[in-house]
């Protein structure tokens, strides 16, 4: 039997993954978690054959769950939830180590294949994320400038969005003010940019914050 971790922080949610995966001979949704905190602690506590994360939740983001996941279990496979369009997030989120991204408004389906096909050891990449990737290989090809930055600067860059100060992330991160303000400065350069209400402004233009 499969065992599925769902971590999202909406209970409607949950229960809709637990209706479709209900329906899945094998599969079963063994555990719920509906804070990352939650999530960390049931990662270390029991042994899990994939994870349905959601990129948003309320005490950390999905992004640094899958980060401290795969640092300390980097053979376990996360698939992303997101109500957030591929474009917006899943090229970044495929860097950072998941092995998949589903739209939440996909159809069942569509959730279950991802599944069998990170389970079978490979990753789940939809027709539309596999354009991104390829126009992201392509040196020519004209790309948003966030998409830019490496995996470290994209996430100061993110934090910075959410109007995040430099000591504030330093302490998220476990990193040195000095780091984390060379990583700022470097975000400025590749952005062009002068100051954080850049970033703000860019960042609310591009839709990477709500």
């Amino acid at each position: 039997m499969i065992k599925i971790l769902v971590v999202d922080d909406h209970a409607v949610v949950r229960a809709g993954v637990q209706y479709f995966i209900a329906q899945v001979p094998d599969m079963c949704i063994e555990g719920e978690a509906a804070t990352a905190q939650e999530a960390i602690r049931l990662v270390r506590a029991q042994d899990w054959d994939i994870v349905l994360l959601d990129i948003n939740m309320p005490d950390k983001s999905g992004v640094e769950v899958l980060k401290q996941i795969k640092r300390e279990k980097p053979e376990l496979p996360v698939l992303i939830l997101s109500m957030h369009p591929e474009s917006r997030y899943a090229v970044q989120i495929l860097r950072s180590g998941a092995s998949g991204y589903v739209q939440k408004e996909a159809l069942a389906e569509e959730l279950v294949t991802a599944i069998q096909t990170i389970l079978r050891g490979h990753k789940y990449i939809s027709h539309t994320v596999a354009e991104l990737l390829t126009a992201e290989v392509d040196p020519n090809a004209d790309k948003p400038l966030h998409e830019t930055l490496s995996k470290r600067e994209y996430e100061i860059f993110y934090k910075l969005c959410q109007g995040h100060g430099v000591t504030k992330i330093a302490d998220e991160l476990c990193l040195s003010v000095k780091t984390v303000s060379t990583y700022r400065a470097r975000v400025l350069q590749k952005m062009n940019m002068e100051n954080n209400a850049g970033i703000i402004y860019y960042a609310i233009k591009q839709n990477l914050i709500d």
